[in-house]
């Protein structure tokens, strides 16, 4: 009883349609962090009628949800996103930047393919438990708002939304096909609000008490702590509020962003609470008030191997997406307009290979428009000392993600040129590669018990004991910067 992995991944094609128009219409509706309740419905109802079980509201987020089809073991959970970035409008499959509505926001990471595509995998593995019988298993597409700045996934699990996933498996559009196995830093991120007094800077400057006095030497201070913090740390700030426009006047009000990032929890945490005794420092040294507002937190990545390796076999088996000669016309103007930067990935790709054939045959590939070939698999890993909210997912259950080409060679994410390119043909044909890749991964976990039983062993070696600590503490509420939720 039941039906083949190839059959079940012919139901992507057969609503290839209607996933590429979901997607185009999450494109065409561009919603912020926390503000997604047009892309939440159009992906909700879709997973009604096909008969998932949704939830919404979840973890007590109005645009977070989950779609759920199954009984049984094992649990396979897959991660899709939606949200947008503000200020980047842009007309579709247009080589200059012409945005549709000035200082609106625009899918600058693909996340609208992104929700698509999880969700089309989801309704092939659903196909596929459905031919297999009752408690075969279960899948559980999480629905993920505001990725962007907010670590919504972290918040999920905090609230221990993953907690009966055996396994996880996620993707994200890009401009290269590839798995990745490594780490990543975890992080916190904090506003610090001063109060201080106004008063006439020149008639009275006695009377004031500049707040931002107070963020300055607050970030003089933090210069001088980076020498004395372990060398993978990073430490980022932003002023977003300098107290006015008057230099006349003692700012009585400023407010400064900072970003934290370690390899470990107790690594960022104490520079956490360093950077708060700064804070508080600064604030005696100019008789003002600071408030510390912890607006998120995330943990880092641990990538599984056993899990990654078996994304990365199916979308070998599957072959990179052929295009045609219109979409390659449109690639290549879009390349040649990022540059010599173009060259990028495939460098930092090949620097990781350790066989020399291997990095041959990568770098092979300079001066493609559009790249075709899937990147050697590299079980050793690579440190990223950027952040993911996928890392508190994977300290939960063993965890893979896929970065699939949706966008020309070189194309900078977060930028006009991924939004013109989101409703294009290279995008659609990646999301139904990425949709296929997961699904096909997850009917293996199905049929070979074995696959879960070796990824959650490599998990348990990885903990070494260790257990899960979300690094945002009870009673934060997630928020998009400038928003008060």
């Amino acid at each position: 009883m039941g039906i083949s992995k190839k059959e079940a991944l012919q139901a992507i094609e057969r609503e290839r349609e209607m996933i590429c128009a979901a997607s185009d219409a999450v494109w065409d509706h561009p919603e912020t962090a926390f503000q997604e309740f047009k892309s939440t419905e159009i992906l909700c109802e879709l997973l009604e009628k096909e008969g998932f079980s949704v939830e919404r509201n979840l973890a007590g987020i109005q645009t977070a949800f989950s779609g759920r089809f199954g009984h049984g073991k094992p649990v396979v959970g897959i991660l899709g996103e939606f949200d947008a970035l503000s200020g980047l409008s842009q007309e579709s499959e247009s080589i200059e930047k012409v945005p549709v509505c000035e200082g609106e926001p625009g899918h600058g990471c693909g996340h609208n393919l992104l929700g698509a595509g999880s969700m089309a995998a989801a309704f092939a593995i659903k196909k596929y438990l459905e031919e297999k019988g009752e408690g075969s298993g279960k899948v559980i597409l999480y629905g993920c708002p505001g990725e962007e700045g907010a670590a919504t996934k972290a918040f999920m699990a905090r609230d221990g939304v993953f907690a009966e996933c055996d396994a996880a498996l996620t993707w994200h559009p890009g401009n290269v096909n590839q798995v990745t196995s490594g780490t990543c830093n975890t992080c916190i991120q904090t506003e610090y609000k001063v109060t201080g007094v106004a008063s006439h800077a020149a008639g009275a400057p006695d009377k004031g008490r500049s707040a931002l006095d107070a963020v300055e030497l607050m970030n003089i201070g933090v210069q001088f702590l980076r020498e004395h913090v372990v060398p993978e740390a990073r430490i980022h700030y932003a002023i977003t509020n300098t107290g006015g426009y008057s230099p006349n006047v003692v700012q009585p009000y400023a407010e400064v962003l900072y970003l934290i990032r370690a390899p470990k929890n107790s690594q960022v945490e104490e520079i956490y609470q360093r950077v708060n005794k700064i804070a508080e420092g600064a604030a005696h040294m100019t008789e003002t008030r600071v408030e510390i507002d912890f607006v998120k937190g995330c943990s880092n990545l641990m990538s599984n191997k056993v899990i990654a390796k078996e994304l990365w076999d199916n979308l070998v088996e599957l072959g990179a997406p052929e295009y045609t000669e219109e979409e390659m016309k449109f690639a290549k103007a879009i390349s040649e307009g990022v540059g010599d930067s173009r060259f990028e990935s495939l460098e930092k790709i090949a620097k990781n290979c350790k066989d020399k054939a291997a990095k041959a045959e990568v770098l092979s590939h300079k001066g493609e428009s559009m790249y075709r070939f899937v990147a050697p698999f590299n079980p050793d890993g690579i440190m990223s000392f950027g952040s993911t909210d996928v890392g508190d997912v994977s300290w939960n259950c063993p965890t893979a993600q896929a970065y699939v080409a949706t966008w020309a060679a070189g194309t900078p994410g977060h930028s006009w040129q991924v939004v013109s390119q989101g409703k294009s043909g290279l995008a659609h044909k990646g999301l139904i590669y990425a949709a296929k890749a997961m699904a096909g991964a997850a009917i293996d976990m199905y049929e070979d018990p074995e696959i879960i039983a070796k990824a959650k062993a490599e998990m348990e070696e990885e903990l070494d004991g260790d257990t899960y600590h979300c690094p945002i503490p009870d009673g934060c509420k997630p928020r998009a910067l400038g928003m008060k939720m």
